[in-house]
């Protein structure tokens, strides 16, 4: 879901920070501390001027910079009587309320973590039972910024958890925040910050995204657009430009309006293009031309062609003239046209489109498409669209994101939902993000350790515990093997958690649905992040707190052998279903497993000399491989030693 910011955002964000003008918005009525740490306090005063903290009798003092920041510590708190917090200077005063010390867990990433819990299994019963004095909820809503902010909204304030403040908020955060609290019994605080559809490279740090080496150009269009939407919006268009010339070189002359295209398709005006059987499962560029006729007083009028949303990124153009791009799925398209691009007869409209998953196309009602015209009439598209492939995903890869676009940019949702919460004491986070990524997982694999460093940096605290939730499993069944975007994005979260002794996977790929990209059982999600909490947050350092993970796979005489951290135990068939065994020069085969212990042992087929092994490697695997835990294996990719 990706929108264009708009100037009226800046206005609000700056009018909820004026509000409250010696306190950073994070601090709130209600809120709940970190205990056991010092506790950060900041916000902004007159420049220069004195700040005086006083938290229930403890005091200290600060001064405000030249910009007027100001920042202090307080003694460390354990869990006691609800506190007050008052900040005076000059003749200001702010205070604060209700509040409590305890474990304070970030939670973040796209849809599956956004789901609310009135929508989720049970939702309603769920919902009426969450009232709970000791838990503490704080919701950021969607911002996305080209550049840093210290402010959050007016309704981002803390709220004791009852039905009205849990009902839209992030259910598997909230299940494990409960069984938190029922497992330390202390005070709760739990912050979603999260945004549906959303790419990792939208949750990072500008200073994050340059050590990488390959987001300058973005980045650099973002500060533009910082200083001129405009000027950022036509270097964005260049650059589009750039990859399309690179990618389908073949499509240069498809715009013009002389060109021949009666040899292609047809395509209804509305509805994903899905719904045509030749492009039922199509990703990838697709163009689409049409016409609307004109008298020539229709011509000669000032116009907007409209055409209502494209699914995901467009740029068009009308009677040979590029008229303008946007991205976002559900964005409508209006594009002012200057005088002269219209002509009396027919007028033809070509758009290239490109679809980077689900549903593609120009998808709105027919009666949606046409022109506005300044005397009031609307001309509407002639009858159907023609369109031609140009080229899948796979071949062109994805086009250059528009960088200030809120869920599909450059660090537009870590400068407006994370900056303002930074430094803010943290026991930990809480992640769930990944679908956005899926066709990118090489890349992923530097994206996320990035992330979680970024993210301990802006919170001051390099040990601070991750808690990842692994992919669920999503889409068909497969009967043969064959690469897997979501497997591969699966394995590098497993790598990721391998490489870091304080990050934590809570595997969801047992509990996905095969039609839904958004299963319902969040219950199980916050459960198995709770439990991860517990191992790496509150010393159970011996607490089995996840699925089987493999240490090592090797030949063993002329059978492949997987030695697995934990005992395994097969549920249902007698044997373990999933495994694959690949050499260098055919596919992947299904083999016939044994387990015993922690190992699983397979004899390679004849004729197959194999040089690496997988498990579960679909985007829906039929798993039956466990630990005692009851906790799925993680789906794997290991090269053989």
């Amino acid at each position: 879901m990706k929108r264009f910011l708009l100037t009226a955002a800046f206005a609000a964000l700056a009018t909820a920070a004026s509000a409250q003008s010696l306190l950073a918005p994070v601090f709130s009525d209600h809120a709940v501390l970190q205990r056991g740490q010092p506790i950060r306090v900041w916000g902004s005063a007159q420049p220069g001027a004195g700040v005086e903290i006083d938290l229930s009798g403890a005091i200290t003092s600060a001064t405000a910079d030249d910009q007027g920041r100001w920042s202090a510590a307080l003694a460390a708190r354990e869990p006691g009587a609800p506190l007050t917090l008052t900040v005076r200077s000059g003749g200001e005063r702010q205070t604060i309320s209700d509040l409590l010390m305890g474990d304070v867990w970030l939670c973040s990433g796209q849809s599956n973590m956004e789901m609310p819990l009135r929508r989720i299994m049970n939702g309603d019963s769920e919902t009426a039972g969450a009232t709970d004095p000791n838990i503490r909820l704080l919701q950021t809503g969607r911002v996305s910024l080209p550049v840093p902010t210290a402010a959050l909204s007016r309704e981002a304030v803390w709220r004791v958890a009852s039905p009205e403040s849990a009902a839209n908020f992030a259910a598997a955060c909230f299940f494990m925040g409960r069984d938190i609290k029922k497992s330390t019994g202390v005070p709760v605080g739990l912050i979603d910050a999260t945004w549906g559809g959303s790419i990792i490279q939208d949750w990072i740090s500008r200073e994050g995204l340059t050590a990488l080496g390959n987001y300058d150009d973005g980045l650099a269009i973002l500060s533009e657009y910082a200083r001129s939407p405009e000027a950022g919006m036509a270097s964005w268009n260049a650059m589009l430009e750039r990859w399309a010339a690179r990618v389908e070189p073949q499509a240069s002359h498809w715009s013009r309006p002389d060109f021949d295209d009666r040899a292609w398709a047809s395509l209804p005006a509305e509805g994903f293009w899905e719904t045509a059987p030749a492009l039922s499962t199509f990703d990838g560029v697709i163009w689409l031309r049409g016409a609307i006729t004109l008298s020539a007083k229709q011509a000669a009028q000032a116009a907007t062609l409209s055409l209502g949303p494209v699914d995901d990124l467009d740029t068009t153009f009308v009677n040979g003239r590029p008229v303008g791009s946007k991205e976002g799925w559900d964005t409508p398209r209006d594009y002012p046209l200057a005088r002269g691009v219209l002509k009396a007869g027919r007028n033809v409209i070509a758009l290239r489109v490109v679809d980077t998953g689900g549903g593609g196309g120009a998808w709105g009602p027919a009666a949606q498409k046409g022109l506005k015209l300044a005397d009031g009439q609307f001309a509407p598209l002639d009858g159907a669209w023609r369109y031609r492939v140009s080229a899948t995903l796979d071949q062109a890869g994805l086009p250059p994101h528009a960088p200030w676009l809120g869920a599909s940019g450059l660090s537009t949702l870590r400068n407006g939902m994370i900056a303002p919460l930074a430094p803010y004491g943290l026991k930990g986070f809480a992640w769930y993000q990944g679908e956005s990524n899926a066709t990118q997982p090489p890349e992923y694999a530097r994206l996320m350790p990035a992330l979680i460093a970024d993210w301990r940096r802006a919170f001051d605290n390099p040990d601070l515990p991750f808690l990842m939730v692994q992919l669920a499993s999503f889409g068909a069944y497969r009967s043969v093997p064959a690469e897997s975007g979501w497997a591969a994005l699966r394995d590098v979260q497993r790598r990721t958690t391998a490489a870091d002794p304080r990050v934590g996977m809570a595997s969801a790929v047992d509990l996905g649905d095969l039609y839904d990209i958004h299963p319902t059982n969040k219950q199980q999600v916050g459960a198995r992040l709770a439990l991860l909490a517990r191992k790496l947050a509150y010393g159970e350092t011996t607490l089995n707190a996840a699925g089987p993970a493999p240490l090592s796979a090797r030949r063993e005489g002329g059978a492949v052998v997987v030695t697995f951290d934990q005992p395994l135990v097969v549920f249902g068939a007698g044997r373990p279903a999933g495994f694959e065994l690949c050499d260098a020069t055919a596919p992947c085969r299904f083999v016939d497993a044994t387990v015993e212990g922690a190992t699983v042992s397979m004899a390679a087929p004849a004729g197959v000399t194999p040089v690496k092994v997988r498990f579960a490697w679909a985007e829906s695997p039929i798993l039956n491989l466990y630990g005692f835990n009851r906790l799925p294996a993680t789906p794997f990719e290991l090269t053989l030693n």
